[in-house]
């Protein structure tokens, strides 16, 4: 568990004691359906190990109960003060074709983006703070403009609605060329990148265009990236190459699984985001540079000169092209302008959740580079290596990831931080075997242990004592995740786990048990390379500044709360001929309007939030379907979102905009499951699971037993680290699902449907699919209607996208006849995969 902020030592011993129910799981971050705080109360389980406490505490000592309450209330007190009703609700949905000024009276900015499912991938080595949607929203903070976000399919459709008036910015990977400038400005370039060639791995020699012999470019329509094939294909005319152009959407690896898959074919990338995606695609290899560098830029409307120049300057003071070879002394990171902060891709640490960057350790880097106007730059380290040795080779500035303070670690060269957080450690055995509560119980036992942990030496100290144990050490590339895996399945007898990990799994996975409290309240803090005083002193004094602050409160509340609605055991009321909630008229009527079961929204209210409209998270999610306000305002529906009937329009809108991504062959009934395991995740997590259950042998295509198998095991890095989205909380997708699943079975046994048959545990019946696309905005509707989509009668002459993740471009001379269909409903993102075209 843990023991909260942490600057003398000697307080920590007199840690009260909690129940562990309140400890906050570290690897819970907050998401639309993630850790969620409700004011209703929740009987808390008993627990046998030390509670949190905060040292250095302010005048009112606190715990982490009292941090989410406060929190709770103060979110509440805000909102009642400033109530949903009095708030204008400011749409996206009109059109202007003015400069800044005339963007200031709408008092929104709309930047119009390629991301199909909106949620980029995980940056293995990126300056986080420089993506193109971090850039926009700081500009948008800048010119004291609130930013909307649409989508487009196709880098032609982002221009046009830029030039239309639809949207303002194509705040994008956008290729500057002399035909683009007839229709819009450019601001500065933003950075250069070239173009290569990409195959599989048993692909074609792709070093020199001349070694290409009858292969075919699989490239994205309308893009760059199809001029430069095209113009290869004329460069080389005895080659016999042919182009193939495709419309993808939703997911960009769809592309890289048909080049790996195809026989000799080939696509095109810009450079760098080819070398991104090598990062997690193994089974992909980079070859010949096949262009000039290219300018990247954002585009805006040819008379916005004014909007114009205020990008440009923000551009110019903010953008960093390079990043130099540097020391890792104070000022000469103040000089690059640039953070390096190394850690693990993990629960604890640094992931993606409901597409938003996440992590205890990652926040507090991104507030302490804030701090200084510094640009934060990840590097995720392997799991197979250690941490403390990148830092001490001068690889990163700042390593952190929960990291407990120990004596072997100093001696490897490093020094410390003041800690900011202390947690006992605790065995963790399987249910079926004794529990180990006593040191007597350890005779005879096998502890496994995650290699370069704090716990082997506290294993080793049991037995420097006497005690009868085994000690053994995990393969490297095994993670925390793997190895409690696999004490869940019996394969290992116990572990030592941190605390907080520990209740936390014990509360999700019914095949664990918390055992003995096996070490004092041991400090955790962030390292940097021995003998560099001048970062440490920088460090130490953020440490005690954040530590002591509300946002240091909020993200101990966020982060190591366990997920009251995930572990609660009590059910909620479900007695024939009465109300299955006290908003059953708002759910019908914005189910209907969208072709779901109320009842099956009404299960999935009593989840997030146990019917309580004011219910909100540490982190902001709020109302009874606990929508994030980004996501809200994403659908059209920008915060507050406490009003019943405007959060359950905004929450099923978003269900419905999910479950537009899964396309055929997925059926109907399945559909649901898998929309459900994204609300909660993030759909990108849940395309991961789908390649992942595919290549185990398991139906990509079904979410028991099959999917939600591949979705635990994306918390193991030999998984994870082949992942586009990395780590995964899988468990919590997998309880999610069975438990709205099965309130839903009770739902229907004792209220009727207005639009779905009684339907068993695994199956759902809707009385007709429906495609209302009934706005124009591409963020809170499918994508806009192309020329190929065909009408289906239930869409009230509505444009719908045909049914196929992988569609062909209008036949031409380059093309070849067929454009394959994706499995499982994965489409391609065109954002980060390269759509600047």
């Amino acid at each position: 568990m843990v023991t909260g902020r942490k600057a003398d030592y000697s307080q920590s011993q007199r840690s009260i004691v909690l129940f562990m129910a309140v400890l906050l799981a570290l690897f819970l971050g907050a998401c639309d359906g993630g850790p969620r705080e409700s004011s209703t109360p929740e009987p808390a389980p008993q627990s046998t190990a030390e509670g949190p406490t905060l040292s250095a505490p302010r005048a009112t000592t606190t715990t982490p109960e009292k941090i989410a309450e406060e929190a709770v209330e103060d979110t509440e007190k805000f909102y009642e003060e400033n109530p949903a009703e009095e708030e204008p609700v400011q749409k996206t949905e009109y059109i202007e074709t003015g400069d800044l000024s005339a963007l200031r009276e709408h008092g929104i900015i709309r930047f119009v983006s390629l991301t199909g499912d909106n949620e980029g991938y995980l940056p293995r080595k990126a300056i986080v703070t420089q993506s193109h949607r971090e850039l926009a929203e700081r500009l948008a903070q800048r010119l004291k403009l609130e930013p909307r976000w649409l989508i487009a399919e196709t880098p032609e459709q982002a221009i046009a609605m830029v030039q239309e008036g639809r949207a303002d910015i194509v705040a994008e990977n956008l290729t500057d060329t002399e035909e683009r400038r007839e229709l819009v400005a450019f601001s500065q370039p933003i950075r250069q990148a070239s173009d290569v060639l990409v195959t599989g791995v048993n692909g074609p020699d792709i070093t020199d265009v001349k070694n290409l012999k009858g292969t075919e470019f699989i490239v994205l329509a309308g893009s760059t990236y199809a001029e430069t094939a095209r113009r290869l294909v004329e460069e080389n005319p005895d080659a016999n190459l042919t182009v193939r152009e495709v419309y993808l959407n939703a997911e960009r690896d769809t592309l890289f699984d048909m080049v790996s898959k195809v026989d000799n074919a080939v696509t095109v990338l810009h450079e760098g985001i080819a070398e991104d995606t090598l990062q997690y695609r193994h089974d992909l290899k980079m070859g010949a540079v096949v262009s000039e560098p290219e300018d990247i830029a954002w585009a805006m409307r040819l008379d916005a000169k004014r909007l114009k120049t205020r990008v440009n300057n923000f551009l110019t003071r903010t953008i960093v092209t390079e990043i130099p070879e540097r020391t890792t002394h104070w000022h000469a990171i103040k000089k690059s302008g640039v953070l390096r902060f190394a850690t693990y891709n993990g629960p604890t640490s640094y992931y993606i959740w409901r597409g938003t960057l996440r992590g205890f350790d990652y926040a507090m880097a991104k507030a302490f580079a804030d701090k200084h106007k510094l640009e934060l730059q990840v590097i995720v380290v392997p799991y197979e290596e250690d941490l403390v040795d990148w830092v001490a080779q001068g690889k990163a500035d700042i390593g952190g990831a929960s990291t407990t303070i120990t004596e072997q670690r100093r001696k490897k060269g490093v020094d410390f931080s003041e800690p900011f957080i202390e947690t006992p450690q605790n065995i963790i055995s399987n249910r079926k075997q004794p529990q180990i509560a006593a040191l007597g119980d350890l005779a005879g036992r096998t502890i496994v242990l995650r290699a370069y942990s704090s716990f082997i030496e506290t294993a080793r100290t049991l037995k420097e004592n006497g005690l009868d144990v085994e000690i053994q050490i995990a393969p490297p590339e095994e993670s925390f995740a793997e190895v409690l895996n696999k004490v869940a399945a019996g394969e290992y007898d116990a572990t030592i786990e941190d605390g907080y990990i520990a209740e936390m799994q014990a509360a999700l996975r019914p095949d664990l048990q918390i055992g003995l409290q096996v070490s004092d309240p041991l400090p955790q803090a962030w390292m940097v390379k021995k003998g560099n005083s001048d970062l440490l002193k920088q460090v130490d004094r953020f440490m005690r500044r954040f530590s002591r602050g509300k946002e240091f409160d909020r993200l101990v509340a966020a982060y190591f709360k366990p997920d009251k609605h995930l572990v609660q055991r009590v059910s909620a009321r479900a007695v024939p001929g009465e109300d299955l909630s006290p908003f059953d008229e708002l759910v019908k009527k914005n189910s209907l309007k969208r072709d779901f079961d109320w009842r099956l929204i009404t299960a999935q209210m009593w989840q997030e939030s146990n019917f309580n409209p004011k219910a909100v998270s540490p982190v902001g999610a709020q109302g009874l379907l606990q929508v994030m306000p980004r996501t809200g305002a994403d659908m059209g529906f920008p915060p507050p979102l406490f009003e019943p009937d405007r959060n359950i329009e905004a929450g099923v809108k978003y269900m419905e905009w999910i479950r537009n991504r899964f396309k055929d062959p997925i059926p109907l009934s399945e559909k649901l499951w898998f929309t459900l395991a994204s609300y909660n995740a993030g759909l990108g997590h849940v395309y991961d699971a789908q390649r992942l259950a595919a290549e185990l042998g398991l139906d990509p295509e079904k979410w028991f037993d099959n999917v939600e198998v591949a979705m635990l095991k994306l918390s193991e890095p030999r998984y994870f680290e082949k992942a586009r989205y990395g780590y995964a909380r899988g468990s919590e997708p997998v309880a999610y699902v069975r438990k709205i699943s099965k309130l839903y079975v009770a739902y229907t046994n004792v209220a009727t449907g207005d639009i779905a048959q009684t339907a068993p545990a695994g199956t759902f019946t809707v009385s007709g699919q429906s495609c209302r696309y009934d706005c124009w905005t591409p963020s809170v509707c499918a994508p806009l209607a192309h020329p190929q989509w065909k009408k289906l009668p239930q869409s009230g002459g509505a444009a719908c996208p045909l049914q196929s993740a992988a569609r062909q471009s209008p036949q031409g001379p380059w093309q070849s006849p067929l454009s394959p269909q994706a499995a499982g409903g994965a489409g391609w993102n065109p954002s980060e995969s390269g759509a600047s075209p």
